[in-house]
């Protein structure tokens, strides 16, 4: 058996808590896993709030969007992807849309528009029912709910 330890590479990626008149998007994943909008930090991005702007575009379309202020959460998880230990870390933020009509990308299967608790119930992965949680408590302690 083999000692030799796999090299972590770190990634960040940013994404969005998205939210229409008090229903927030899911995007299905191809492993058929239920989550959020998000994406890997490019060099040409100049904060996360645009790579999180520019995740959301290419992943549904929506371009119209507004940020909610003073939010930002950090999840961090490790995982292998093709022979390589992975530990990413995610900054996520809260933005709303009147836009309702996706344009979804080929990286995903399908979309819901779900209430806060109905997502909580849809999602799979605990950081991101912690995440909802904490978007959905901002967003009531702010009067935004």
């Amino acid at each position: 058996m083999s000692t030799a330890r796999l090299e972590l590479v770190m990634e960040t990626s940013c994404g969005v808590v998205l939210v229409n008149l008090g229903s927030i998007l899911l995007l299905q994943y191809p492993q058929g896993h239920w989550d959020l909008p998000k994406g890997h930090v490019e060099q040409e991005d100049s904060d996360y709030y645009e790579t999180a702007r520019r995740e959301l575009k290419e992943e549904t379309g929506i371009s119209e969007l507004s940020f909610v202020e003073n939010f930002e959460h950090r999840t961090e998880y490790q995982f292998k992807h093709k022979g390589k230990r992975k530990s990413k870390q995610v900054y996520w933020y809260i933005a709303t849309t009147e836009e309702i009509s996706i344009s979804l990308s080929k990286e995903h299967r399908n979309y819901m528009w779900l209430d806060w608790e109905q997502a909580l119930e849809q999602v799979t992965h605990i950081e991101t029912k912690e995440l909802i949680g904490s978007a959905h408590e901002f967003m009531k302690t702010a009067g935004l709910d």
